[in-house]
């Protein structure tokens, strides 16, 4: 599977895609990236002159990415043309090290820990371009087909 046929599956759409490609996918991990456009929607409101990612967009962009996308990619054999998985998010626990600023890139790396019943477990971390740690922690979601 391409990542623009996983990217299509996701039940995402601007201006809450957080996901501009995947890198590489396997049954066990992801990367992918997303650069933070300067025009986002929150940015308006979130530290007056002084711009910064909200941590729950962080949070949002590595379960895009680390949650979703590779839970698409470990159910695609299930899928139907038609059909698009569900995905709900079901539980996080997450450590943020350092800001995002608007116009930056981020590169999100996730391992699946546990894929059960339908429920997926991924270890995340988000990496900067100069590959130093933002954030990082475990994602949970359910996966209904």
């Amino acid at each position: 599977m391409k990542a623009s046929e996983i990217i299509a599956l996701l039940p995402y759409q601007r201006p809450f895609l957080f996901v501009d490609d995947i890198d590489s996918v396997t049954e066990n991990k992801i990367i992918g990236h997303y650069t933070f456009k300067s025009d986002e929607f929150f940015y308006q409101g979130h530290f007056k002159d002084n711009p910064v990612t909200p941590g729950v967009i962080l949070t949002e962009c590595m379960a895009q990415i680390g949650l979703v996308c590779l839970g698409v990619y470990l159910v695609k054999d299930e899928l139907t043309k038609s059909q698009k998985p569900q995905i709900a998010l079901t539980s996080h626990q997450m450590d943020f090290y350092l800001p995002v600023l608007p116009s930056q890139k981020v590169i999100v790396h996730s391992e699946k820990e546990v894929f059960r019943f339908n429920k997926l477990k991924c270890k995340v971390k988000m990496l900067n371009e100069k590959e130093q740690l933002v954030a990082r922690g475990t994602i949970s979601g359910m996966l209904k087909i």
